[in-house]
Parts: C-alpha cells; structure tokens; sequence
C-alpha cells in the first residue's frame, strides 16, 4: 500500500491550491469597477469566471493566461450587466495574477514539504505571470521545475500536459510515474485527468472553494484527501515519524 512518502515528487497546480484564486480573481475585478458601479456578489462572478476562462482555453490553447484573461474580462462584464471596460482596464485585470494572494497555510507547509519531495509546477499560468507569483507571494520557494501551459500549448485538463509532465521528470529527475503525486485542488483541472494517465493524487479541499470542485461528470477522484496543504505537510511528518 503507497503511503505518501513513497512518492519522489509533488506536481502542483497553484491557483486554487496554493493561490486563493478565488479572492484574487473576485479583488481584481471588482477593483476595475468605477466607483458608482454595483458589486456583483462573488459567487456570480466566480461562476460567469470558471465558464469563460474553460470555454476559452479549449478555443484559445496557445493564449498566454495574462492575456486570456484580458480576452474574457469585458465579457465577465457583460455577463454581469456591467459597463464595457476599456481596454487599459481590461489589460491591467490581465497582470492581476502575480496580487492574488496565497493562502495563509501555503508558505510553511512548502517549507516543509521540500524537505522530502521534489516540487513541480504544473501550472495553467504563462511565464511572466507565475514568476510573479512565485517572488511575491511564495518568496524564497526554488522549484525544482516549471512547467505552464505557455510552454505547452494547451490548458489543462488536457492530458497532453500531464503526459509532458511524467515525460520531464523521468528525463530530469528520474522519477517514474508511480513517484509522482498530483497535488492540486481542482477536480475538473487536475484529479479526474491524472486518474486518467495513472498517478495518484492528493485533494485539497480548500473548503468553501466555488471552481473547480467537481470533474467534467461530476463526482470526486483522489487517493489522499486533506483540507489544506498545511494538514498534508502534518501528515507527511507523522509519516517520517513512524
């Protein structure tokens, strides 16, 4: 039976499992508005976001996610019944990324888990937009290896991505696909496509999260299940301790 110390490698997503995506989306939007405009409650925004962003990923697949987001922020308005923004607006909601916040657990858990595993990204940001995240909100986190969907061409939950990935990290670091640990908390992104190329997965939850919950069919897939990243790192060390 694998315990989770049996595995070389944690392949993260990062918005929404280590980023709280949710805030730094509904912050960013929200702060486009002119002054007199009524604010959308957030769960209307998060779900008009999560069906704009996943139609446009499959139509736009080597759009850089800085300006996918720029593409689809006049049409969040109108789904909202707001005021067309003007296109600095909409650019500036594009380079948003790097102010969304992380979540209060992450920094320390991987402090923590770097001691143990390699850490990977698999990420459906572009380049610029994750360095930025990686120096302001996760400062002093050298991952072993970045990998976007930029890089790739296509936006996860394309298997192709997590085909690259197992192909990367046997290359460069010798682990096989039974080492690695998708770790991620997006059901539709992450869990259902690593089930479907065979590697295990960890679930954070982030409790209360709007996107992402379920996969394509619904339902849940996932080999370790915790709320936070903070409660694997806790259990990654009881394992050490055994």
């Amino acid at each position: 039976m694998p315990t989770l110390r049996s595995h070389r490698l944690l392949s993260f997503d990062v918005y929404g499992t280590l980023i709280d995506w949710e805030t730094g989306i509904t912050t960013s939007f929200l702060s486009t508005l002119p002054p007199s405009s009524p604010h959308p409650p957030k769960t209307l925004i998060l779900t008009h976001f999560h069906t704009l962003e996943s139609t446009h990923q499959k139509s736009h697949p080597d759009l850089p996610y800085s300006q996918l987001l720029t593409k689809i922020h006049p049409l969040l308005a109108e789904k909202l019944g707001l005021d067309k923004p003007n296109e600095e607006t909409s650019r500036r909601f594009g380079e948003s990324v790097g102010d969304w916040p992380a979540f209060p657990d992450t920094l320390d858990a991987l402090q923590r888990l770097q001691k143990y595993f390699k850490l990977v990204i698999l990420s459906n940001t572009d380049a610029v937009s994750f360095a930025a995240t990686n120096r302001k909100q996760l400062p002093g986190i050298a991952f072993d290896a970045v990998i976007t969907a930029q890089d790739l061409g296509s936006y996860k939950p394309d298997a192709r991505n997590f085909e690259f990935l197992l192909r990367y990290v046997e290359r460069e670091f010798g682990v096989e696909r039974g080492q690695v640990l998708q770790t991620a908390q997006s059901q539709f992104h992450d869990h259902f496509p690593a089930k479907g190329v065979g590697v295990r997965s960890v679930w954070i939850v982030r409790p209360g999260a709007v996107m992402g919950g379920l996969g394509e069919k619904g339902g849940e897939v996932w080999d370790w299940r915790f709320d936070t990243l903070g409660e694997m790192a806790d259990a990654v060390e009881r394992e050490v301790m055994e």
